[in-house]
């Protein structure tokens, strides 16, 4: 059994899930119990046929969505289920008023679509609104040209508790309210 499959941190390049961990699962007990299943009513997310009114079918388009971040509305944020981190653009950045000053270091090239390497200016934790949820998300600013304002990706997904689909053109989570 594959139980974790991790590339390093700060690794890059053409091959960068060369790093596995490969552990076995623990043996069973014979002697032992059977453990009881907890019975606990957990929401679900599921996206129905129905909420595809309103996106020509079919399509290839990227989940685009307009979040609240750092106090203003902003517009052309892409959510990338397959990205690991948040990256802010220049434009987002500049419409920030964000200055160095305010960022801290972040070391680590990132790869961007293309595959080419792509310096940071460093990072910044920002709040980010969607609808009535807040979470702290950590951005990695890059100095390169982009159609979007930012990426949100699946840290940002995972503090949520959220799910997107793209068929569907939707991002949904469950709210305290």
């Amino acid at each position: 059994m594959i139980n974790v499959i991790y590339a390093a941190l700060g690794r890059t390049g053409s091959q960068p899930t060369r790093v596995m961990f490969v552990a076995k699962s623990p043996a069973e007990d014979p002697n032992s119990k059977p453990k009881r299943a907890r019975l606990e009513i957990q929401p679900s997310l599921s996206f129905l046929d129905e909420e595809k009114i309103g996106t020509i079918q079919p399509h290839g388009d990227a989940l685009v969505v307009t979040l609240r971040i750092g106090g203003y509305d902003v517009k052309r944020v892409m959510v990338d289920q397959g990205s690991c981190v948040e990256v802010m653009y220049p434009d987002l950045y500049k419409g920030l008023n964000l200055k160095p000053e305010d960022l801290t270091t972040y070391d680590s090239p990132l790869a961007v679509f293309d595959g080419n390497l792509v310096a940071s200016k460093g990072q910044i934790r920002l709040l980010v609104q969607a609808d009535s949820e807040v979470v702290e998300v950590d951005f990695i600013v890059v100095d390169a040209y982009s159609p979007y304002t930012a990426i949100v990706a699946r840290p940002w997904l995972h503090t949520l508790g959220a799910v997107s689909l793209t068929l569907h053109q939707k991002v949904k989570y469950i709210s305290g309210d």
